[in-house]
């Protein structure tokens, strides 16, 4: 291994060892070392070898680019936007003790964000009572601490990627086309004739406000006829998901989610949907498909016949060592700001608590209903990203109701663009990207005419006298 490029991963192997339930001495004598050696890796007090790389992913099964990659950024910037709440304004914490933290102690850093989303949900229910202390008219404003952001972190800390899924999903898959049916169709009679489920469409008059719906009693699944073909198809993977694979998605929540609750149950739909995503894309087919397309989500979406949503979404998805895709995030926005999905394979760092900044054109999407577009951004810490963004529709809407439109934005590193159909033609070698903040309480770019708050880092700066590009000026030393 280069001496110019050690790579210490103390706290990862210690990670790996404890999710393994293994004590040093074991874990030492699978990987062929002395449990002192071992140790002083776990202290980042020697770097790892080439050697032992090596025999960690033979040990267990892993891809050794896991260990080679730096996960710490995105947790860094978490902590940041922790401790960037004005609670710490007088006991300001460098970034790099933020860092050290992250690497020495990331069960500490857990507890940290775990106790400052407690923190918040207690200032929430505070300013519930007293309104008049909320600015209510931020779209960013930080949310009640809820199942759904613990779902999100558990999702995130398994990288979206869940293997026991993918695999009884490609066995499926492989089953329901021997039929010769279309997905739908082969799904629908694999659910009546071995579980006695029957599939109905149903008008709208009758579901008017439901999307689908299961019958336990009349052993009926009931989708509203307003839901679109890969809408259809998606909701019968979802229940035939909940009707072989029961033991598996009970489990899989289990550990992830050892407390009965709200978050294990919205855990549990996750994961059936994720499985009705790979059956409907199994995984080897669909990523060798990606590959040869340049990851169009389009064309992957006629061939698989899923939506744009089903087919980003799933993308996000391509971890499997040995046939790794492009690591993607995919954020979900609504015309207000309000980012109702996310998911990440990779290292973006999305706000914890708010939604996305104005100048990422995930929002000006909306004026372009339908159309793909692209746009090269350049985040406060330097890295860029290319993104490609689309507006989508979940269902149908009958004449005179509100028709919900949301943008999707899938994205990746700027080093993967270039395997990209959408990055054809353009210059990556030199490129002018948008600099975007992560929101505006984070971001410190001075002159931003889209800035909707100061940060919370700086102190305002008011002056009578003047007024510049942007509402809000601060001291930005």
């Amino acid at each position: 291994m280069d001496e110019s490029r050690k790579l210490f991963v103390g706290p990862r192997l210690k990670r790996l060892r404890r999710e393994r339930n293994l004590s040093q001495a074991r874990m030492a004598e699978e990987l062929g070392l002395s449990p002192s050696y071992l140790n002083l890796m776990e202290r980042n007090q020697r770097p790892i070898t080439a050697q032992v790389l090596i025999r960690l992913a033979h040990a267990y099964s892993l891809d050794p680019r896991e260990f080679a990659t730096d996960d710490h950024e995105r947790t860094i910037s978490e902590l940041d936007e922790v401790f960037a709440d004005p609670l710490f304004r007088n006991a300001p914490v460098a970034r790099l003790e933020l860092r050290e933290t992250v690497e020495s102690a990331p069960t500490l850093v857990d507890a940290i964000n775990r106790l400052y989303r407690a923190y918040v949900a207690m200032r929430g229910a505070s300013d519930a009572r007293m309104p008049s202390l909320s600015d209510r008219d931020r779209a960013e404003d930080a949310p009640r601490d809820n199942p759904v952001d613990r779902v999100r972190d558990l999702i995130q800390e398994a990288k979206n990627y869940f293997p026991e899924l993918d695999e009884a999903a490609e066995t499926l898959a492989s089953d329901l086309q021997l039929t010769g049916h279309e997905p739908f169709y082969a799904i629908a009679e694999r659910l009546n004739a071995k579980h006695g489920i029957r599939v109905r469409i149903m008008p709208v008059d009758i579901m008017s406000d439901t999307l689908r719906r299961y019958d336990h009693h009349r052993r009926q699944l009931l989708i509203s006829e307003m839901v679109e073909p890969a809408g259809r198809t998606f909701q019968a993977a979802y229940q035939l998901a909940f009707t072989e694979m029961r033991e598996t998605l009970d489990a899989l929540a289990t550990r992830l989610e050892p407390v009965e609750g709200p978050a294990r149950r919205l855990l549990r739909v996750s994961l059936g949907n994720y499985f009705a995503g790979a059956l409907m894309m199994p995984y080897r087919k669909f990523h060798t498909a990606a590959e040869a397309l340049g990851y169009d989500v389009e064309v992957l979406g006629a061939r698989f016949g899923a939506s744009f949503e089903q087919v980003a979404h799933r993308l996000t998805t391509l971890a499997r060592p040995g046939a790794r895709g492009i690591p993607f995030f995919l954020v979900r926005v609504d015309s207000a700001g309000n980012v109702s999905k996310r998911f990440s394979s990779g290292r973006f760092p999305f706000s914890q608590f708010g939604g996305t900044c104005p100048l990422w054109n995930v929002h000006a999407t909306f004026k372009t209903p339908g159309q793909v577009v692209t746009q090269i951004i350049e985040l406060p810490d330097t890295s860029r990203w290319f993104s490609v963004a689309r507006s989508v529709k979940r269902a149908f809407s009958p004449w005179g109701t509100p028709d919900p439109q949301f943008v999707v934005g899938l994205g990746c590193e700027l080093k993967y663009a270039h395997r990209l159909v959408y990055a054809r033609g353009l210059d990556l070698s030199s490129p002018e990207p948008t600099p975007i903040g992560i929101n505006c309480r984070l971001c410190e770019r001075v002159g931003c005419p889209q800035r909707a708050a100061p940060p919370l880092m700086h102190s305002l700066i008011v002056d009578e006298m003047k007024r510049g590009v942007s509402p809000f000026e601060f001291d930005a030393t």
